[in-house]
């Protein structure tokens, strides 16, 4: 895989009419649920090596299930699930948008985060949902009771209610929703009071982790959850994401313990 811009899959025979293996559906089940995925995620998620995860990668690329570039110069490619790999695994989610290489490090991180939750870093989980299925699903069934996203109040361009949606939600093995928010910049305080405020007064949320990289985000991100006086549902946590685009960002015990203490503390007082 050479270069930005690839060559065109549509330029490619036979799309999409390979046979794969049970494996390919993994990968491709885990990709439609990101934006794009790279090798070092699926060596991570499979349990095999990087170069054997990029290799199977490039191969279901070349058979047309999926299209990828290299963005970054010196930096390994990243791959994105085409419709004709949504079709092979019956997925009901639309294609992923482009990449957009402002929020590339979230993106990479949001894989990460995917990738520790199946493999247990948070502890025993029931199911996970990733943000492009929970806003997939709200579109599809419009103003519904109990929507994935969290209520901002007023409406949008589209004339529905205004909705945040968290990066991930967990439901642990005790039956309590967790969603997460890797927060690699910083927002202004009034727009995370507004998030956080949405949060509070969800019934569908019973915790909230967010995950900062910088001593600077976690104290402005824990003096906005002291003002909103959510702290009993919140909790926030130092994670460690690397410089280089798509490095993962390793969660410790202390934070599979913050999901289950948060999640407990949560639903005892409710």
């Amino acid at each position: 895989m050479r270069g930005a811009n690839l060559r065109p899959p549509a330029a490619l025979a036979g799309v999409g009419r390979q046979p794969i293996t049970e494996r390919d559906r993994r990968i491709l089940a885990f990709a439609a649920e990101q934006r794009f995925v790279l090798g070092a995620h699926i060596a991570s998620l499979l349990g095999i090596s990087t170069p054997a995860a990029s290799a199977r990668l490039e191969a279901l690329y070349e058979a047309g299930y999926m299209t990828g570039a290299d963005l970054f110069t010196g930096e390994p490619p990243y791959y994105r699930v085409r419709t004709a790999g949504l079709r092979a695994i019956g997925s009901d989610l639309p294609r992923p948008r482009t990449v957009d290489p402002s929020v590339y490090r979230h993106d990479a991180g949001l894989a990460w985060l995917t990738v520790a939750a199946e493999r247990g870093t948070f502890g025993p989980l029931t199911e996970i949902i990733s943000e492009r299925r929970m806003r997939s699903e709200d579109w599809r069934e419009g103003d519904r009771d109990r929507p994935f996203g969290v209520r901002l109040g007023g409406v949008g361009r589209d004339g529905r209610p205004r909705l945040h949606y968290p990066d991930l939600v967990v439901v642990t093995d005790t039956g309590h929703r967790v969603a997460f928010e890797l927060e690699l910049t910083t927002k202004a305080p009034r727009s995370r009071e507004r998030i956080l405020a949405a949060y509070a007064a969800d019934q569908g949320i019973d915790a909230v982790v967010y995950l900062v990289d910088t001593p600077a985000r976690r104290r402005a991100m824990e003096d906005s959850v002291r003002r909103v006086g959510i702290g009993d549902r919140v909790r926030v946590e130092r994670v460690t994401v690397g410089h280089r685009p798509g490095a993962p960002a390793p969660a410790s015990r202390a934070l599979q313990r913050s999901v289950h203490r948060g999640a407990k503390t949560s639903g005892a007082s409710r």
